[in-house]
């Protein structure tokens, strides 16, 4: 497999699980970008094809393990963008469509998919990582431990954790918000 067909056959996974870890498109891109510029430079260490999403998602989930460990040296790691337009795309940024469905409904949804936002980027980044895999991506126990590294048992544990903290903290953040 050459560098082009790797990118067509997973730039979306790759992107997409960049996505979920970062929290924000700015860094998912970037994060995309690294992992698919070490990818390609270890390209001739790949030894059988059919495990190359494998190895892609691990060198994903370590380029973004990456960027949190040097971000939180410099105290700037960004847990949730605004995507929000500047200059001229301010005011189109600033546009809303109205909701089908009845405004408190909407509100209601907003608030919990807030609540979840802060309380992933709370998680600690490894378990944040391995609930993202099995519960967003439905990765296997089996497979996140092969794209972790770690043993199957520190992987099930792992998410059992992460689970039961993000629990909390959704509870706590609702209630904050009086949900």
């Amino acid at each position: 497999m050459n560098a082009e067909e790797l990118f067509e056959k997973f730039s979306p996974m790759v992107y997409n699980l960049a996505l979920r870890l970062s929290g924000n498109k700015a860094d998912a891109q970037d994060i995309a970008q690294d992992a698919f510029l070490k990818a390609v430079r270890g390209l001739g260490d790949l030894r059988e094809q059919s495990f190359a999403g494998t190895w892609l998602y691990r060198i994903t989930v370590n380029v973004w393990k990456n960027r949190v460990r040097s971000e939180k040296r410099r105290s700037f790691w960004k847990t949730i963008s605004l995507d929000w337009g500047g200059g001229d795309d301010e005011k189109a940024a600033m546009q809303v469509a109205a909701p089908d469905a009845p405004v408190d409904a909407a509100l209601e949804k907003q608030d919990e998919k807030t609540a979840l936002e802060a309380a992933l980027a709370q998680l600690d980044p490894e378990d944040r990582a391995m609930l993202v895999l099995r519960e967003i991506d439905g990765r296997s126990y089996a497979e996140i431990s092969g794209i972790t590294g770690k043993p199957l048992g520190t992987v099930k544990s792992g998410i059992s954790r992460a689970r039961e903290a993000l629990r909390l903290k959704m509870g706590a953040l609702l209630k904050d918000n009086g949900t």
